[in-house]
């Protein structure tokens, strides 16, 4: 097994009797107002345990949605992308009472700070007149992601709510002011969960052989980089969605509806890597459908990879046909295989999702390997098309559920998880705060 990296200073070693102790979660789990999961907030319940049961009193904090216009730079604070769903369900689940602070809106600034309101709850907090402080999207407030004075003084405000930080979000990975830029004011840690991400990450940067991935996309263009990094590392490499369209349109000279040009393009280099390592694994039946808006009878058939010619054009590829799993070269690299790696969803779901169930199928039969599976998309639809086999695995010693997709593809990326920009900023402050 993996260990961690002796410079990241940890949650069991920090003096939290009698300290508020502010505590990121990665709790994005709520869409339009509800919760579709609540995994990733159960899993944090170690952490929040052991601040309590160890004499703290917690302010915790989390990211929802995307508030935030990437081309305008608005703010926009919908009730759908509040913490409160989140509140709810802690509230219920643990039996105590939290705050959630309220501050001014500004139309399209978001919040503009922490201001001196909290301080009455801080100090209800210490009398434990309640159980915790839940503060308010931290995506709303104008320093959260900006490359201003916002940001500095919103780390100061976060600095001043609390003695100690703890960061347990391991699936924020960029690095935002409520993840990075406050360990610079405060003695900080990692919490339990972020400590077994980083670990079973190790697993899959330096995994039992033989290693398989299989990974799928919406767009070729944006997984490019990790899907590089994954390619060197892996014995076998299966492709789903518009990256196995991309891929195979670039190997077979086809046209594909939805694949453009551009990614093509970019595929042929991957296309030409592998005509010398031969490490990716053709899934030989796909379904090619007439229209992307649902399953029409009669308007989606199963076609074979073998009868791709040069120069022929196909409709949408929507899915991956359950026969390619029963393919021999397929299942056996799938069976043989001593570390499994998903960050996939093969098909256009909700449509479209046969291939998906099959693979977690597929992959279950090999109950030897460490099969791990990469968070967001990828969990929320083995939950959904497989949801016995899922209720049967959470606590089975050969499966791990990463929190977080991106931030597993990220570290990838980079070969280490201690490259992130948020791990890095802990170990930074373990010397600050020597």
């Amino acid at each position: 097994m993996s260990s961690l990296d002796p410079r990241l200073p940890l949650i069991q070693y920090a003096p939290i009797d009698g300290k508020v102790v502010l505590v990121r979660f990665d709790h994005n789990v709520v869409k339009a107002g509800q919760i579709r999961d609540p995994y990733r907030i159960d899993r944090t319940l170690g952490t929040l345990y052991n601040i309590v049961e160890r004499g703290g009193r917690p302010i915790l904090m989390t990211h929802i949605g995307r508030p935030k216009d990437t081309k305008t730079g608005e703010i926009t604070c919908r009730m759908e992308e509040s913490v409160k769903p989140v509140v709810e369900y802690l509230q219920r689940k643990l039996h105590i009472k939290f705050h959630v602070p309220e501050f001014p809106i500004a139309p399209g600034t978001g919040i503009a700070g922490i201001d001196t309101s909290v301080n009455l709850a801080i100090r209800d907090l210490r009398e434990r007149k309640i159980g915790g402080i839940y503060l308010p999207n931290t995506r709303w407030f104008q320093g959260e992601d900006a490359d201003d004075e916002n940001r500095r003084k919103f780390a100061l405000q976060l600095a001043g709510l609390a003695d100690i930080f703890i960061n347990d979000a391991f699936g924020s990975w960029q690095s935002h002011t409520s993840t990075v830029n406050i360990t610079k004011h405060l003695p900080s840690y990692a919490g339990f969960l972020m400590q077994q991400e980083i670990i079973n990450l190790g697993m899959v940067i330096d995994p039992k052989r033989p290693f398989i991935a299989v990974v799928a996309g919406s767009k070729y263009d944006t997984k490019i980089k990790p899907l590089y990094a994954l390619y060197e590392k892996v014995d076998k490499l299966i492709l789903g969605g518009v990256i196995y369209n991309t891929y195979l349109c670039a190997k077979y000279g086809i046209k594909i509806a939805g694949v453009t040009e551009s990614d093509i393009g970019l595929a042929r280099d991957l296309v030409e890597k592998d005509r010398v390592k031969q490490k990716i694994i053709e899934l030989p039946y796909v379904v090619e459908s007439d229209s992307i808006e649902g399953r029409f009878e009669g308007r989606f058939r199963t076609i074979s990879v073998k009868d791709f010619r040069r120069g022929n054009a196909y409709n949408y590829i929507l899915d991956i046909d359950p026969a390619s799993f029963e393919d021999s070269l397929v299942y056996e690299s799938i069976f043989q295989a001593k570390t499994i790696f998903v960050n996939a969803v093969m098909g256009l779901t909700p449509h479209f999702s046969a291939g998906s169930a099959a693979l977690d199928s597929t992959i279950d039969h090999n109950s030897a390997a460490l099969k791990m599976y990469g968070g967001g998309d990828t969990l929320q639809e083995f939950k959904d098309l497989c949801p016995g086999l899922y209720l049967s695995v959470l606590d089975d010693a050969h499966y791990y559920f990463f929190t977080g997709g991106g931030t597993v593809l990220s570290a990838i990326e980079q070969g280490t998880p201690y490259g992130l920009g948020p791990v890095q900023a802990l170990m930074e402050n373990r010397e600050k705060f020597a």
